[in-house]
């Protein structure tokens, strides 16, 4: 008893016995430091991994946002997983690419808007914590990334042909076109310093050598109208370059008509995916001839007629652009806002003027509402109706609301869709602006 006793009072090698004791425990928890620090480490680059295999899978040219395009509806999109999993292992080097590691990727549809779900597990071996009976560490993770799919949209192109398209493109045409008509079309001073190129073809189907149409093309006076043809063409190219996926954009054109006589809507190109023969056929873009001066008492402009038929062409319900079965419906409208046809219940605009049954005045925005509570969206390029002070009728008939002409053809677009391009300034332009303008907006997606 006695030397068990001493035994136990004794203090001379209690810090070694300590010692050993806790070395275990401390070089566990300074293992665990270690371990967790790599695995941290580790998670960090496995998630850069995701991140990219997330954006990969649904990057714009990728299988999977083909495979999506071509879905009707929104749901799971059927996928080969080997891009996404090529683009993960292609980040791993090294110690990663000998993890054990599990990988899965989920891609998703829902209007128009792709989301992709990488998620990881891999277990690392651990170097110190083994001490302690822990032989790996579970790391896992999850990235996501969202595609916002382009809209698919359908263009019906309206273009205004009418008599006033025939004015000069800008004011040095304008003048030349005057100044070739000083004398009138009688060489007496009738219809004197006139500033529109009527084009007067015979019921029969023969051009007046004297129309002013050929005064114009004879002196090299560009009109708005030549304009407008040359613009619609140039939109095609830049239509076709800015489609993001094949089959995004399809699109028709149309005139108010080829012929007074018979003004009813012109199909110059029925819809189509094909934006180069559109090109080509708006060759036949020109200004509606009139069998002579001053027949129907002028009255060639109805915006309403013009509208009614444009809506009577497009099929359908207007979709949200969210797939190619799906399409959006755009009236690209392009006129110079001032309507002038006959009206058995008068003029709309207060400040329209008659002559009979006869009415010239801003455009009448209830047609534009038609379209507009279809669903069917309008954007509007106003080329700017000039003044003409020099001119008689435009003093008489146009002056009186030129204020109010811009205004109406605003209200008749889709909040955000209008423009306004004055002769000084570049209709070819301004129409490719407000093309992507269109094509870029966000899309309503509820």
């Amino acid at each position: 008893m006695h030397v068990v006793k001493r035994l136990w009072e004794e203090r001379l090698g209690n810090f070694g016995i300590m010692t050993a004791l806790l070395m275990v425990p401390v070089m566990g928890a300074a293992g665990m430091a270690v371990d967790f620090g790599r695995a941290l480490s580790l998670r960090t680059e496995l998630v850069g991994a995701a991140d990219a295999a997330a954006v990969g899978a649904i990057a714009e040219k990728s299988k999977a946002v083909a495979q999506a395009m071509s879905m009707s509806g929104d749901g799971s999109v059927p996928l080969d997983t080997t891009e996404a999993n090529r683009i993960f292992m292609s980040q791993m080097s090294g110690e990663l690419s000998k993890l054990p590691l599990t990988v899965d990727i989920a891609i998703v549809k829902n209007n128009g808007i792709i989301s992709s779900r990488v998620s990881f597990k891999a277990e690392m071996p651990t170097a110190f914590m083994r001490i302690l009976g822990k032989d790996q560490v579970a790391v896992s993770g999850v990235a996501t990334a969202v595609f916002q799919a382009p809209a698919f949209m359908d263009f019906f192109m309206l273009l205004d042909n009418t008599p006033s398209m025939g004015v000069g493109a800008t004011p040095h045409d304008i003048k030349t076109m005057q100044e070739a008509t000083r004398l009138g079309s009688d060489g007496k001073g009738k219809d004197a310093n006139c500033a529109f190129a009527c084009h007067i073809v015979s019921e029969a189907g023969v051009e007046d050598p004297k129309s002013y149409y050929n005064v114009a093309k004879n002196n090299n006076v560009t009109t708005r109208i030549d304009v407008v043809a040359a613009a619609t063409k140039a939109l095609m190219t830049k239509a076709t370059d800015t489609q993001t996926v094949a089959n995004q954009f399809r699109i028709a054109a149309y005139t108010f008509g080829k012929t007074a006589m018979d003004a009813k809507l012109f199909k110059v190109a029925g819809l189509n995916y094909n934006l180069g023969e559109v090109a080509k056929a708006t060759d036949q873009i020109e200004l509606m001839s009139i069998p002579k001066q001053n027949y129907n008492n002028d009255q060639q402009t109805s915006f309403d007629d013009a509208l009614k038929g444009i809506n009577g062409e497009i099929d359908g319900t207007p979709g949200k652009g969210t797939s190619n079965t799906d399409r959006q419906k755009i009236v690209f409208f392009v006129a110079d806002g001032v309507g002038d046809s006959a009206k058995s219940k008068g003029c709309t605009s207060p400040k329209g003027t008659t002559n009979g049954t006869r009415c010239i005045e801003p455009i009448d925005t209830q047609a534009c509402q038609t379209l507009k509570d279809r669903g069917i969206r309008i954007a509007v390029l106003y080329t700017t109706y000039l003044e003409l002070p020099e001119n008689d009728f435009y003093k008489k008939w146009v002056a009186p609301f030129q204020s109010q002409i811009a205004t109406k053809m605003q209200e008749c677009a889709t909040p955000g869709f209008y423009f306004e391009v004055s002769p000084t300034e570049g209709i070819e332009k301004a129409m490719q602006t407000l093309f992507l303008k269109i094509v870029t907006s966000p899309r309503i997606t509820s």
